[in-house]
């Protein structure tokens, strides 16, 4: 190719090692009636984004025309927060005479991508991505091609992102769960305030992680690294994190930070079984919000992050055709 020259589905084609034809199919989503491998098909995605080849179909003219379509892609239907954003985002949308499109790609990169892929294939005006697990992939395809874009609840270095305010939100937590505990005592581990559940390299988690200790280095109540239990988001991985910290302290320990509320699903199993007297011992925080908590055997404090603001902050920067870094961050709220 000479230099500057666009690339083509020939191009494509040759660098990926596939006919045109399966190069075509790949990109316009035939390719299981072609019965090509999906692996074929990935690699052929990744040639196509590396050449700028969406670039070259939006010249093409095959978005002459605004489809009238609000892509959003997220991890989950069934979490309350997400469920918010759905919901905000599909009322912002239908007030600008949008119609939303959301797809539920849970957290694996690839299906992310795959489904930011299949947005712009649909000539979306913009998309809204929520909780990307690697976010620079994605806005290079939306820059690709040409589609406005912003990040919510996890952020990008390359694009504008709306965001919880996770350290401060944690730190509220924190500094509330550890006024209603007792002292705790570095010598008696079951004394102490742990923190339950996330995965440490996401950013949602570690900037949690970061606010828990920050309050607990502040009332000199971080005394191991075992206080933090970032098992993942499961209820599952939960449940069996809990029962083994409790089979290891002998007892609940005296506090509880949990970092959603599919954890709390894990940690309720675990105090079901568990006698009234034990569960008036500790104090209990998640930070993720649903009303039914009200309704629990004991008292809790709740993080609720403010879905809608976020939503409607993301819409601002895209009537506003903010492109390029740019972080917000929306105060959560104690319940």
């Amino acid at each position: 190719m000479k230099s500057g020259q666009k690339s083509t589905i020939y191009d494509i084609a040759q660098k990926a090692g596939s006919s045109p034809s399966a190069v075509s199919a790949a990109l316009n989503g035939k390719w299981k009636q072609r019965r090509l491998k999906p692996e074929t098909v990935e690699r052929i995605k990744r040639v196509a984004r590396e050449e700028g080849y969406t670039a070259n179909l939006q010249a093409r003219g095959l978005r002459k025309a605004e489809s009238g379509l609000a892509g959003m892609v997220l991890p989950d239907h069934e979490n309350r927060f997400f469920a918010e954003l759905s919901q905000q985002f599909a009322r912002e949308a239908h007030a600008r005479g949008l119609c939303p499109a959301i797809v539920h790609a849970g957290r694996d990169a690839e299906a992310q991508l795959t489904s930011v892929d299949s947005l712009i294939a649909y000539s979306v005006d913009l998309l809204v991505i929520a909780g990307a697990t690697r976010s620079p992939e994605l806005a290079q395809a939306c820059r690709s091609a040409n589609v406005p874009h912003v990040f919510v609840d996890h952020p990008c270095a390359e694009a504008p992102s709306v965001v919880t305010d996770n350290t401060g939100g944690a730190s509220v937590l924190a500094k509330t769960l550890l006024e209603d505990m007792p002292q705790p005592e570095e010598s008696d581990p079951a004394t102490w305030l742990y923190f339950l559940g996330g995965e440490r390299h996401l950013p949602a988690s570690a900037e949690r992680i970061q606010g828990f200790r920050q309050q607990c280095d502040a009332a000199d109540a971080f005394f191991s690294d075992d206080q933090i239990l970032a098992c993942g988001y499961g209820s599952a991985q939960a449940e069996q994190a809990l029962s083994a910290l409790h089979q290891r302290l002998g007892r609940l320990p005296a506090g509880l930070f949990v970092n959603s509320i599919d954890c709390f699903e894990g940690v309720l199993s675990v105090l079901s079984h568990l006698p009234e007297t034990e569960l008036a011992r500790s104090t209990f925080g998640c930070y993720d919000y649903d009303p039914f908590a009200a309704f629990s055997r004991f008292p809790l404090r709740m993080i609720r992050q403010r879905a809608d603001l976020m939503v409607e902050e993301a819409f601002r920067q895209l009537d506003a055709g903010t492109a390029g870094p740019r972080l917000i961050q929306v105060s959560p709220e104690l319940v």
